[in-house]
């Protein structure tokens, strides 16, 4: 049974760096053809993807949040980390890690983090 589970502070000030990190149990982040994703949810609006990263080490951003985001990884700890730069109160969110398989959807989820960007 895959589990994630996303950890980092709740709290973020405005201009400074959300960082994420999603701790993968019960399967690897570099078994062929899975994908690890980060996708948020700010409050009363919809899902939105963010950016993932291939079991080979390639990434992949939402154009829209492109210039802001940087997604890693490490392999000796099963983990990989979301770095969301210069955030204002609309990163407010809860921001799932999840895994994706192929094309399909993601099929395994954390819990969620709520994070909240205010001063």
């Amino acid at each position: 049974q895959v589990q994630l589970q996303e950890s980092g502070p709740g709290l973020v000030k405005p201009s400074q760096t959300l960082s994420l990190t999603c701790t993968v149990s019960g399967g690897s982040i570099t078994t062929n053809n899975h994908y690890w994703n980060w996708i948020r949810q700010p409050p009363g609006k919809g899902l939105e993807w963010m950016g993932s990263i291939a079991y080979s080490g390639s990434t992949n951003y939402s154009p829209r949040l492109k210039s802001r985001t940087s997604i890693s990884r490490d392999t000796s700890k099963n983990q990989f980390t979301l770095q969301l730069n210069s955030v204002t109160p609309e990163d407010t969110a809860v921001y799932y890690c999840a895994r994706g398989v192929g094309g399909a959807g993601s099929d395994y989820w954390g819990q969620g983090t709520q994070v909240t960007v205010s001063s």
